[in-house]
């Protein structure tokens, strides 16, 4: 870790990393709700946002794919309760 950062900011950081996949989980989970309640152009964000999570937490590409061309809030929210079942922290 880089000197400019206090012990106690690097300890943060630390674990901030060390729990990523859990932060990316939660953040995508919260997706879903939001481009279930929202249209148009914030939608489209919200996918956007949803399908970078995915890659993120290492989803195979075939699987991203699908939901991406479907663009269906169920098959999204199906694999968000996939993934918190096998979330070993969880």
């Amino acid at each position: 870790m880089p000197d400019d950062f206090t012990p106690y900011q690097q300890k943060i950081i630390k674990r901030y990393y060390e729990n990523i996949d859990t932060i990316a989980l939660q953040r995508l989970s919260e997706l879903v709700t939001e481009i279930y309640l929202s249209t148009g152009k914030k939608q489209q964000r919200f996918w956007q946002t949803a399908i970078a999570h995915l890659k993120k937490l290492g989803i195979p590409a075939y699987r991203i794919d699908h939901i991406e061309q479907k663009m269906d809030v169920c098959l999204l929210a199906d694999l968000v309760k996939e993934l918190q079942s096998k979330d070993p922290k969880k």
